[in-house]
């Protein structure tokens, strides 16, 4: 099949390589907006971008995929299917309507379950064991349509997000191109999602990062897994904001309260409200990370300290 395949961030990346080794033709790439990154607020082309101009393939990058001179050009293009790895932006009725196969989205979730922006970290912060990922047909709803393939993912108990969703990246790309294998072979039949067991995945801000002490051990660290690498967890001793690495529960310290930090030789422990947990790497300002009795040391805490 003519494939014109739309995807934005590094996790499309898999996806777009594996169709381009695929039987498929890919004839263009759509793509979000080069967008400020850094101190300097540079616009940078997206991570697809980059990959599809160092393939020499026609690089779509309109500011909304309703804009007419992008519908236009789609339906010049008239792709047979049109693959969507985290694009990043609603399509209207009039982009979904030009390929005969549809538009199929991998998505990182089992769906019905985790429909939103930020399925992997929601996984990962709710306590899934199990998780994968999710090829459907997209149409005008939020990751409500209907099924074309899964594969599954065990959810390991020290995965931040990101190596997470490093993996699914992997394995959904296969997914993906054996999904348009089988739609090319008319050999699989999108199944309509159950009405059971919807949960919703908005994205994740930086106020959702901040670490909040005063739950139980399992859960902080849950949540810091899940806003590693984005949007960074994080806590405050007094006027300065730390970024913070996953932490290793421990159950064996109890006694401190939440936020407390029991600083010794080589781990310093946090309280939360059942038992402590161990922090890893620590961010000050302006500063790369570093183990966190490192920073312990230098910061030459006092008691009471207190992270917030």
């Amino acid at each position: 099949m003519r494939l014109l395949f739309a995807g934005t961030p590094e996790a499309a990346l898999p996806s777009l390589d594996a169709l381009l080794r695929s039987r498929h033709e890919v004839i263009a790439v759509l793509t979000r907006p080069d967008a400020p990154v850094g101190r300097g607020r540079r616009l940078e082309p997206s991570p697809v971008a980059r990959r599809a101009l160092d393939a020499g393939i026609e690089l779509l990058r309109p500011e909304r995929a309703a804009d007419p001179g992008f519908l236009a050009r789609l339906r010049e293009l008239a792709p047979d299917c049109c693959p969507v790895v985290a694009y990043g932006a609603l399509l209207p009725r009039d982009a979904l309507d030009v390929p005969p196969a549809g538009w199929v989205n991998l998505h990182f979730s089992l769906l019905p379950a985790w429909r939103g922006a930020a399925p992997v970290q929601h996984a990962i912060w709710h306590g899934d064991d199990i998780t994968g990922a999710t090829t459907f047909l997209l149409e005008e709803g939020l990751d409500t349509g209907p099924v074309l393939g899964v594969v599954t993912e065990q959810v390991r108990p020290t995965d931040t997000s990101g190596e997470l969703l490093g993996r699914l990246a992997i394995s959904g790309a296969d997914l993906l191109v054996a999904t348009l294998d089988g739609l090319a072979n008319g050999a699989l039949v999108p199944t309509p999602q159950p009405a059971d067991g919807v949960t919703s995945a908005p994205k994740l801000d930086v106020a959702d990062a901040r670490v909040d002490w005063q739950q139980p051990a399992l859960r902080v660290d849950r949540q810091i897994r899940a806003c590693t690498p984005d949007p960074g967890a994080w806590s405050t001793l007094g006027e300065q904001r730390l970024r913070l690495g996953p932490v290793r529960p421990d159950p064996a310290t109890t006694g401190l309260g939440p936020g407390e930090l029991a600083v010794g030789k080589h781990e310093i422990r946090v309280g939360t409200a059942t038992y402590a947990v161990v922090l890893g790497e620590v961010v000050p300002p302006g500063k790369r990370p570093m183990p966190a009795a490192d920073w312990a040391r230098g910061a030459r805490l006092l008691p009471p300290a207190r992270l917030t």
